[in-house]
């Protein structure tokens, strides 16, 4: 760089100020000493986080396997969801109304970035452990982040640690990276998708993500020596295809752009169902949470009766549906994929309002589904319909259009099919963007540091990314 006395000092460019920010930043001792706390903090974070999984796991199977054995029936009968989703819409209300935070954020609202207040998560553990198990339409990351973001902030409290917003939002994010490092099938995606959900940018992106990045890498690690030395499984979202993967062609791009707009604008309806749903309940939560949540189990009976399938393809999060779909397309029928889709998507909006969980692992499904029905259409294939149909409802559901991608090309497995991912997910991406918006607002969300409850924005002291501000808050602005 040319000296400033020199001539030409002032032609000379100059480095970013967002660059010196950005090195002064790395250079700080309190930075430094957050970078190797959140190492630290993903050991804990992740052991518990392992161990909540597999909480979840044992239930779902001792409901659905262990339990219609031990009663002599040889797989879980059409009615089984019934009584299971009831218990579970009752217990949900029951923490809704008489817990601090409510049970976490509601799933319609979309995900939010970690850091929820600690008092909180007693009630987002059992509001988690009576959806998720019992047959709620949800998947477990959104609980997930919350338990991971709670406990690094009741780590910093522990340790005595400077409780200010930069704090708050930094450990936050790397709670919530170090529990979701192994439920994608790769610690990438947690990763990614904190980046998005935390809605920052410039030097603040890498100094929350350096810390969340960190934690995940070593979460996975623990997540995966606790696999191996417990023998325990956790489930992680990722597939074998049952099909040879094709090489693309001008059909496959066309068909991405026509089920990107349909996939997004169906998944945008179930989420606005969901968000009725929700303003529904508000009046007396547990009667109404246990009628929601039996109206889901009647979705899960009906398809089951219709089709002779189990119900558990619709009370469920989708996880080991989908990798069973992925792997034997063939094995499902029209009538069974109509009936799933149909059954499911109204059982998902339900729970979007009423339960507790996350919205990815449905949305993946649903699409995933729909892109093995329309398989036949000429030009398509059951290949790229999946990865399509994946990338198109994730983004709808999520608004996340770069964790989307790097997700569903992660459960892929490949990087054969990564142009119609990203075209679907844009696709998707505007077409939800550009729907109308929803006028229903959601129940408070849980304040971020220092209490269980509130009226306040999301984590962190900003609302999270997932469908628009406006469809959040119910105030029609951005």
């Amino acid at each position: 760089m040319t000296p400033p006395d020199q001539p030409g000092a002032s032609a000379a460019p100059t480095e970013p100020e967002e660059a010196d920010r950005l090195r002064t930043l790395l250079n700080s001792r309190p930075y430094r000493k957050a970078l190797v706390f959140s190492a630290l903090l993903g050991i804990p974070v992740s052991l518990v986080a392992f161990l909540f999984l597999a909480a979840l796991h044992e239930l779902e199977h001792l409901l659905w396997v262990s339990l219609p054995s031990g009663l002599g029936l040889s797989t879980a009968p059409w009615w089984w969801p019934l009584p299971l989703l009831t218990l579970a819409g009752l217990a949900v209300g029951l923490v809704v109304t008489r817990l601090p935070g409510g049970g976490g954020h509601v799933p319609a609202g979309g995900l939010h970035a970690g850091g929820m207040a600690p008092a909180a998560l007693p009630g987002v553990i059992l509001a988690a452990l009576a959806s998720l198990p019992l047959g709620a339409t949800l998947g477990p990351e959104a609980p997930l982040i919350a338990l991971g973001g709670g406990l690094a902030l009741w780590f910093r409290n522990l340790a005595r640690a400077p409780d200010t917003p930069q704090s708050t939002a930094l450990l936050g994010a790397a709670g919530a990276a170090a529990a979701l490092s192994a439920i994608f099938g790769n610690p990438l995606v947690g990763g990614i998708l904190l980046i998005e959900t935390a809605g920052v940018g410039g030097p603040q992106l890498f100094a929350v993500m350096l810390p969340a990045l960190l934690a995940s890498g070593i979460g996975a690690l623990v997540f995966t020596g606790c696999g191996r030395w417990t023998g325990i499984d956790t489930g992680s979202l990722s597939v074998r295809l049952g099909a040879p993967t094709p090489h693309l062609d001008i059909g496959d791009v066309i068909w991405a752009v026509v089920l990107g707009v349909v996939i997004a604008a169906a998944v945008h309806l179930a989420l606005s169902g969901g968000r009725r749903t929700a303003a529904s309940i508000t009046g007396r939560p547990v009667l109404r949470t246990g009628l929601c949540a039996l109206a889901a189990g009647v979705c899960a009976a009906v398809y089951a009766l219709a089709t002779d399938r189990s119900p558990a393809d619709v009370a469920s999060s989708g996880q080991s549906t989908l990798a069973h779909l992925a792997a034997h397309p063939h094995a499902w029928g029209v009538g069974a994929l109509v009936g799933v889709l149909l059954c499911k998507g109204v059982a998902y909006a339900l729970c979007l309002g009423g339960l507790r969980g996350g919205p990815v692992f449905p949305a993946l499904f649903l699409g995933a589904a729909v892109g093995v029905l329309l398989a036949p259409l000429p030009g398509l294939g059951v290949v790229p319909g999946l990865a399509v149909g994946m990338a198109a409802a994730s983004t709808a559901a999520l608004r996340l259009p770069v964790s989307c991608v790097v997700l569903v090309v992660l459960v892929l497995g490949g990087a054969e099919m990564i142009p119609v991912v990203i075209l679907a997910a844009v696709v998707a991406f505007i077409t939800a963007e550009l729907l109308p918006p929803g006028r229903l607002p959601l129940p408070p969300s849980p304040t971020a540091a220092g209490s269980g409850s509130g009226s306040g924005p999301g984590p962190g002291g900003t609302t999270g990314r997932g469908p628009r501000s406006d469809e959040r808050d119910g105030t029609g602005g951005r």
